[in-house]
């Protein structure tokens, strides 16, 4: 494929976190001009509703189009491509899913919100490409997509799923991490540090993480405490439990202050934990082995998928009884000789090593809908 270099618009109604760092990965290593537009990162059902109505207005301002669109999740794209300028109609658009309505955990499922869900299934539909974020992700969203539309009272659109499927495939995103190299044993009588770097919502089971915690502290098991990550309003109050039976061990709590912090404070961690009921891809615990931490993870979600096989038996944990004494072994005892290879996990998912997949599927996309077009 020839290095064709094409002007890309990026559109993310929901600009914070993991999809501006993921963003602004992709524009700062691709061959091609991205241009970023976003809207702040909250009040996320209006972002999904209403953005559509913004973005196309404001495109109604642009006076050459871009070669491709690439828009997130968040964006109605059915809504959009309805209101946006005729000219603009037959730019090819890709469509990435970092997470989707359907197979979203939520408290209750009578909470669940179906105009979401359809707003995600309308997107797949009006899009030239869906992207997903893990095959495990794209598999489960697919998969359960039958089951949602039997709820239909009637005109269940049978086709649907194999519909997107067939306009679907999985680009693992980016990281852009700092040069370091996973970590060796801790010293002797050096308490080895625990790292906890994801959201303060229930879907990542905090309190399996911090229940073992508190049994090993009374236990007299010597470690310290990294607890990191994006805490809100409604947060499980097992983290403010945690905060005070737990302040004799703790490093550092809540959020970073900046991304230099964040990697700093990861860095000096041993040890990555995650005790997650979901998960699409697992970005967090892929900073902390690029950070050089040694991963303990449950075998479920997208884990098994971005850990390779081989080390799978040292790194995955099958119950929650586990994981407390898979915890404690490696506060005790020396951590595994992995180094390498969990270096070459981080490695591959750096944006060096990442970015040529995407840019040339842009270039695929662009080179085929115009072939189209041109008919």
């Amino acid at each position: 494929m020839s290095k064709t270099s094409l002007n890309i618009l990026a559109i993310e109604p929901y600009m914070t976190g993991s999809h501006r760092s993921f963003l602004e990965g992709l524009r700062d290593h691709s061959r091609h001009e991205i241009e970023i537009w976003g809207m702040p990162g909250r009040k996320w059902k209006w972002r999904m509703r209403a953005s559509a109505i913004s973005f196309a207005r404001q495109l109604e301002e642009v006076e050459t189009a871009p070669d491709v669109l690439f828009v997130s999740d968040y964006l109605d794209v059915a809504t959009f491509k309805a209101l946006i300028p005729q000219q603009f109609r037959d730019v090819p658009l890709v469509t990435y899913f970092h997470e989707n309505q359907l197979t979203y955990p939520v408290k209750d499922e009578s909470d669940r919100d179906y105009q979401f869900i359809f707003t995600n299934i309308t997107s797949c539909l009006s899009s030239d490409a869906v992207w997903f974020n893990s095959r495990y992700h794209m598999e489960e969203f697919i998969q359960a997509l039958p089951t949602f539309f039997r709820r239909m009272p009637d005109h269940v659109p049978e086709d649907v799923p194999q519909q997107i499927r067939e306009k679907s495939s999985v680009l693992h995103l980016g990281i852009a991490a700092p040069q370091s190299k996973c970590k060796t044993a801790a010293a002797p009588g050096t308490a080895r540090i625990i790292a906890w770097n994801h959201r303060w919502e229930y879907d990542k089971y905090p309190e399996l993480f911090f229940e073992a915690l508190f049994r090993l502290d009374e236990k007299d098991f010597d470690f310290r405490l990294i607890v990191l990550g994006e805490s809100f309003r409604y947060s499980p109050p097992v983290f403010e439990e945690a905060a005070k039976r737990l302040a004799h061990r703790i490093e550092h709590f809540g959020f970073a202050a900046s991304r230099e912090d964040y990697w700093k404070l990861l860095q000096a961690s041993d040890i990555v934990v995650s005790t997650s009921n979901h998960e699409f891809f697992g970005l967090s615990v892929v900073e902390g082995i690029a950070a050089g931490c040694y991963p303990l993870l449950p075998m479920r979600l997208s884990y098994p998928e971005i850990i390779p096989l081989s080390l799978h038996a040292d790194c995955f944990f099958s119950t929650d009884d586990e994981f407390e004494e898979r915890l404690s072994d490696l506060l005790i005892a020396p951590l595994p000789p992995l180094e390498t290879r969990l270096a070459a996990v981080a490695e591959r998912y750096l944006w060096a090593n990442r970015i040529e997949d995407f840019d040339n599927e842009f270039e695929a996309l662009f080179e085929l809908k115009n072939s189209f077009v041109s008919l």
